[in-house]
């Protein structure tokens, strides 16, 4: 019996992923994904669209979304940081945790609009 494929991605899902812009000794970030999942369960997409999510919250930017932990099921608060939108392939994810969070539609489409401010597009 061959094991099952991997579990593909959904848009609003929190995976988590060593991004390639951190230095190494950084490690694992929790990022949420917010491509389209005609995209991310296509089955030649190699890749999915993030927004990684960081606990300094204290640096709050125009660009950033602040996320309470009781919305994501992170154990802290996080800032999304949509001014470092990027790329990754799929096989670089991890999935969720067991208790975390799906953002809702509208909270996703609150990170595309600041990705619009992030460019200098208001």
């Amino acid at each position: 019996m061959s094991p099952a494929p991997p579990r593909l991605p959904s848009r609003g899902e929190i995976w988590w992923a060593n991004l390639p812009t951190d230095p190494p000794e950084k490690g694992r970030r929790p990022v949420i994904i917010v491509s389209p999942d005609g995209r991310n369960h296509h089955p030649r997409a190699t890749s999915v669209l993030v927004v990684p999510l960081s606990t300094s919250v204290q640096l709050i930017r125009p660009a950033h979304l602040l996320l309470r932990m009781g919305e994501t099921g992170l154990p802290a608060d996080s800032a999304a940081q949509t001014d470092n939108i990027t790329t990754l392939r799929r096989e670089r994810l991890s999935e969720p945790r067991a208790q975390q969070r799906k953002l809702s539609h509208s909270k996703v489409c609150e990170l595309a609009a600041l990705v619009r401010t992030a460019m200098g597009c208001l």
